[in-house]
C-alpha cells in the first residue's frame, strides 16, 4: 500500500513521533492506522522501559459523580513521577478520562484485556443476527469480524470516541499528552457506578 504524505501527517499529529518514525510504522503496518500507532506505542514503551528502572506507580485516583450523584466514576491513571502526577496537565486528562468513563461507558480499558468467552458470545451473537438478515454465507465471517471491531471500539476505553472530539479517540488523547508531559500515562484501573443498577 502506498504511504501518502496525509498519512503520515494524520499520525504524527496524533502521535508527535518524528516524521520517519511515522512513516516507518505505516510501512510497518501496511498502511493500518491503528498497527502504526500500536507500532509506535511499543517502540515508544522499549524506549521508556529503557530509562533506569522507574514505573509508572506514581499518579492519581480521579473520582468523578455526575446527575446530582446518579453516576460515580473512580479511575486510576498513573505516571512515572511525583512532579508529573501534580501537574495541572496530567490532572486534567484524569478528569477528562473519568468524564469519558462516566459518559461512555466502557467494560474494558483495552481490546486485549476482553475474555475470549466475551468475544465469542458476541461473535454468536452478531453471526446470528447476519443470518436472520440474511447475508450471504461467503460474507458471513466478514460481517462478524466487522460487528466484532465495532463492539470493541464501543466497550473498549482506549477505542472509544472522545466525548469533546470526534476526530479521536481516548488512546490519542493519551498518546497526545505522553507526547505533551514526556512520560508514560497508564490506565490501570476504572470502576463506574449507576444508580439502580444490578450488580452481577
Amino acid at each position: 500500500m502506498e504511504i501518502t504524505t496525509q498519512m503520515i501527517k494524520e499520525l504524527r499529529g496524533a502521535t508527535n513521533a518524528p516524521m520517519l518514525d511515522c512513516r516507518k510504522a505505516l510501512q510497518e503496518a501496511d498502511g493500518d492506522y491503528q498497527k502504526a500507532v500500536d507500532w509506535l506505542r511499543e517502540k515508544g514503551m522499549a524506549t521508556a522501559a529503557k530509562r533506569s528502572d522507574r514505573d509508572a506507580s506514581n499518579g492519581v485516583v480521579e473520582m468523578y459523580s455526575h446527575g446530582n450523584g446518579r453516576v460515580g466514576v473512580m479511575v486510576e491513571i498513573n505516571c512515572e513521577t511525583d512532579f508529573v502526577a501534580r501537574a495541572e496537565k496530567f490532572r486534567i486528562l484524569a478528569h477528562e478520562i473519568a468524564l469519558q468513563i462516566a459518559a461512555s461507558s466502557p467494560k474494558y480499558i483495552t481490546a486485549e484485556s476482553i475474555p475470549a468467552a466475551d468475544l465469542e458470545h458476541e461473535a454468536g451473537i452478531a453471526r446470528a443476527r447476519a443470518v436472520e438478515e440474511g447475508k450471504p454465507e461467503k460474507m458471513m465471517d466478514k460481517i462478524v469480524e466487522g460487528r466484532l471491531e465495532k463492539y470493541k471500539d464501543e466497550v473498549c476505553l482506549m477505542r472509544q470516541t472522545y466525548i469533546r472530539d470526534e476526530s479521536m479517540t481516548i488512546e490519542k488523547l493519551i498518546l497526545q499528552n505522553i507526547a505533551a508531559i514526556g512520560e508514560s500515562v497508564i490506565v490501570r484501573r476504572f470502576q463506574r457506578w449507576e444508580l439502580g443498577e444490578s450488580t452481577k
